[in-house]
């Protein structure tokens, strides 16, 4: 069993980052890009019968810091 996790930081949270990459995108000649925000996707091999629910614990507990990040998870 398999699950991604996309994290994302919450709208209006500071994207350094990605504002260094919307720049940089900038000075290489694609000016329409207007905005860039980076995240993080993390991929887990799960034993059988793993819950969703228990990803989303983890996710709380480690993978994603809640004060300033969002995260999905799609399980397959």
């Amino acid at each position: 069993m398999k699950a991604r996790v996309t994290v994302h930081l919450k709208t209006g949270v500071l994207d350094p980052q990605g504002e260094a990459v919307r720049h940089a995108l900038g000075t290489m000649g694609f000016d329409g890009v207007q905005g860039v925000r980076q995240g993080k996707v993390l991929d887990l091999d799960l034993a059988d019968g793993t819950t969703k629910e228990q990803v989303a614990e983890m996710c709380e507990k480690l993978l994603a810091n809640t004060v300033i990040e969002s995260y999905t998870i799609e399980m397959a």
